[in-house]
């Protein structure tokens, strides 16, 4: 089970963390993602980090700006977005696969979190 939180409303430029808890302890042989979807459309990759954290992958849209972390003690997985938009606005989610090259896609996904959403003010 996937536990999305921090989200919440902060003003353009601003920063924001978002976790990922993650039940179980398969949590080490998952590669970790954050997704983000507006209503009407499909849900957008945005981050991804594998299993040991080995690799990170970004959508252009975010990179540079947003970092993609986990905590294999904690189970927990990270984003960290910072110089916040407006565009930004958005329910985020995390999800689990179990494979890398699975992880950038929606519908490759194994398991997903509740969605947290995220409010920038311009």
């Amino acid at each position: 089970q996937l536990q999305a939180s921090g989200g919440g409303l902060v003003q353009a430029g601003a920063s924001l963390r978002l976790s990922c808890a993650v039940s179980g302890r398969a949590f080490l042989t998952y590669s970790m993602g954050w997704f983000r979807q507006t209503p009407g459309k499909e849900r957008e990759f945005v981050a991804a980090m594998s299993e040991r954290g080995t690799f990170t992958n970004y959508a252009d849209s975010v990179k540079g700006r947003f970092t993609v972390s986990r905590d294999n003690a904690k189970n927990t997985a990270y984003l960290q977005m910072s110089s916040l938009k407006a565009e930004d606005t958005v329910v985020y989610y995390c999800a689990a696969a179990r494979s890398w090259r699975n992880v950038k896609s929606q519908y490759a996904i194994d398991y997903w979190g509740k969605g947290t959403q995220v409010t920038v003010s311009s």
